[in-house]
């Protein structure tokens, strides 16, 4: 049975195509992986079948009664709710029919025999629902789901505006898992959350009965759930049965193999060419000539995809620093209240170090209290001398209006234009998303951005925060190559095991000094 079915969808951004004559179809139980460069569109294929965006062209139907779950990001959690308010939101069905149920009651004592059997039987049908729909263990399953995702550790009662980003990705997507939809869509549902919970949430998709669609660059994550490979590339969708290593292989012989037809088509068009030319003015082989051009003219032209410029990372690097990069003396760590125990810690020169454990332990408030941007509650931080220090925030909350090339020549002003396209082309940027502003890219183009600023700054340390989160797969890994032969010293979070293991020289686990469980 189709639940979703695309027809012949068209739709762009200005003079920008993103998706041409697009047609996509799942089925009952699919697990779909949708991948593809950044920037091609997975995320507008997203808004488009969520009706947040209206296709120029073409339809997109749910079959009757779907209901549809959509892991956003961006959704708005008002402040003054409970992580528990919000997860028991996720039953605002159910409390709705519990109203109408008690209303009904209300209307009892006052009704005629003829309204009391219609009332009865409306009430059956309520509390048959609200039986079948588990509504009177919404307790359990809200705590279920909060320990498998850790949010029990955080406390149900906390505020969920004073949460980290990634809390509240896990409380978006924990209230997501307890609508239980006919279909989950998952847009990056790894990003900010760390190893423990990107397993616990590899287990139940891998048991999920339902379809999902799900958008990720966490190769092994991706791997471990999926059954069905979509790949956004050139305005198209492409269906490729099986896991991501079973689509790269398909996808690299197809592309050899049109590689060589668009060889063959070229010698043949040469040579048809090249007689036209010679025999077209001689009256004995007019005739031959004039055929071989109706073939010419007929020919189905081969196109090879455009070549997407691949990113270079090479981090520009400054005199060497001193010896000493940090040292903490009983430093505390936190906002209104202490996020660590009294830490003394020191990192020296040519150290790299990934910093790792669950969300809302104080990472980022770790780095940003060594940076000085933050005060501490108590203790005191020591840095080295000599620091050009390069700082990669985790998230920039603020929208940004400017161009990609005006963001470049406000950190760099003596460029010149040439110099700054060249910059943001070598970070994989092509010239539509160059002048494009900031914040109509996607978010792996921003971080491409806000990379390119970083490795054009001379710098001799690297204070890096969830630096992966968004990119895609040839972006992570020149990343990673790029990491890997730097010479300064680098402080990373990061929750990908798979990125940080072959380049830092040292892992610390902020699990063993926090005030925190999880």
């Amino acid at each position: 049975m189709s639940i979703l079915t695309v027809k012949n969808l068209n739709h762009g951004f200005g003079a920008r195509a993103i998706f041409t004559d697009v047609s996509f179809r799942l089925l009952k139980g699919e697990h779909v992986g949708l991948i593809g460069d950044n920037g091609e569109g997975k995320s507008t294929f997203m808004n488009l079948i969520t009706g947040k965006l209206q296709p120029e062209e073409g339809t997109i139907e749910w079959a009757k009664r779907v209901r549809v779950g959509y892991l956003d990001q961006h959704t708005y959690l008002k402040k003054g709710q409970t992580i528990r308010d919000v997860l028991k939101s996720a039953f605002k069905y159910l409390f709705d029919l519990e109203l109408e149920m008690n209303q009904i009651c209300d209307k009892m004592t006052d009704a005629s025999s003829l309204e009391l059997e219609q009332l009865l039987e409306e009430l059956g049908t309520i509390q048959d629902l609200l039986t079948n729909n588990d509504f009177y263990t919404i307790d359990a399953k809200v705590e279920e789901i909060a320990r498998g995702l850790g949010l029990d550790k955080v406390g149900l009662n906390k505020d969920v505006h004073d949460l980290s980003g990634g809390q509240r990705t896990k409380v978006l997507l924990a209230k997501l898992l307890l609508e239980k939809p006919d279909i989950l869509l998952l847009d990056e549902p790894t990003n900010f959350l760390d190893e423990d919970h990107i397993e616990w949430l590899k287990i139940y998709l891998k048991n999920y009965e339902n379809a999902f669609i799900l958008i990720s660059h966490d190769i092994p994550f991706l791997n471990s759930v999926i059954n069905l490979i979509y790949h956004v590339e050139d305005e198209n969708l492409n269906r490729y049965v099986g896991d991501y290593d079973n689509f790269k292989r398909i996808h690299e012989a197809k592309k050899k193999q049109l590689e060589a037809a668009y060889k063959k088509q070229q010698k043949e068009i040469a040579d048809l060419k090249d007689f036209v030319a010679r025999n077209k003015a001689r009256v004995s082989t007019r005739n031959m000539a004039m055929s071989r051009q109706k073939k010419l003219d007929k020919m189905e032209l081969i196109e090879l995809s455009k070549e997407k410029p691949k990113p270079e990372f090479n981090f520009k690097e400054s005199k060497t620093s001193g010896k000493l990069i940090f040292e903490t003396n009983n430093l505390v760590i936190g906002y209104d209240k202490p996020l660590s125990k009294p830490l003394n810690l020191r990192m020296e020169r040519k150290q790299k170090i990934a910093l790792v454990g669950a969300n809302g332990l104080g990472k980022t408030t770790l780095l940003k209290s060594i940076l000085g941007e933050i005060k501490p509650i108590s203790g005191s931080v020591e840095l080295g001398d000599y620091q050009n220090i390069g700082y990669f925030e985790q998230e920039i909350k603020k929208d940004n209006y400017n161009t990609c090339i005006e963001e470049i020549w406000d950190e760099f002003p003596s460029l010149k234009q040439v110099e700054v396209r060249s910059a943001l082309a070598k970070c994989g940027l092509m010239t539509k998303h160059i002048e494009s502003k900031i914040i109509v890219l996607s978010g792996g183009e921003k971080s491409k951005v806000r990379l390119c600023k970083l490795i054009n700054k001379e710098t001799n340390i690297l204070v890096l925060d969830e630096p992966t989160n968004h990119l895609d797969v040839d972006a992570k890994k020149e990343l990673k190559r790029a990491l890997q032969e730097y010479n300064g010293s680098i402080l990373l979070i990061c929750h990908e095991p798979e990125f940080y293991e072959d380049i830092v020289t040292d892992v610390w686990n902020c699990e063993s000094w926090t005030t925190k469980l999880a």
